[in-house]
């Protein structure tokens, strides 16, 4: 029984000192807003293609909207990839996904096959809404486990 516990402990050991490593925790976060970071930059690229994309959608003031959604996608990730702004960055980001995801992914107005690509797509959504908040727990808990500003 003990070998069988220290060889556990041996095949854990190259895990802990991945997630001991301070670069984890910033590489997580910026694998969780490279989506937002990508989308911000395409659509700041193409303004006209954002204009449309929000016109599309039957969002007024379409203009507007592709300027708000530039703004927060991009101004939300720098904030998520702070530890000492993690928290409002997240909270930026999980609500423009809920947003989002309720005007682009209304499953619920959908039959058949479309119905459960968009009831997936939906909840892939929603656990990056979950991503974004467990990512703003575990860098608050780390920043004042250090005890002291981020």
């Amino acid at each position: 029984m003990a070998d069988t516990f220290s060889t556990r402990k041996d095949a854990v050991a190259p895990v802990a000192a991945l997630l001991d490593w301070p670069g984890t925790a910033w590489l997580a976060r910026l694998a969780l807003a490279a989506p937002f970071v990508v989308s911000g930059l395409v659509k700041l690229t193409d303004f006209n293609g954002a204009v449309a994309e929000a016109a599309g959608l039957g969002l007024g003031l379409p203009v507007l909207v592709a300027v708000a959604v530039i703004v927060t996608q991009l101004g939300g990730s720098a904030l998520f990839l702070t530890r000492r702004w993690c928290w409002l960055g997240a909270g930026i980001l999980a609500g423009f996904t809920v947003v989002a995801t309720l005007l682009a992914h209304a499953f619920w107005t959908y039959e058949g096959p479309d119905r459960a690509r968009q009831t997936a797509t939906f909840l892939e959504h929603l656990a990056i809404v979950g991503g974004f908040a467990a990512a703003a727990v575990l860098t608050h808990r780390n920043t004042h486990r250090r005890g002291g500003a981020p």
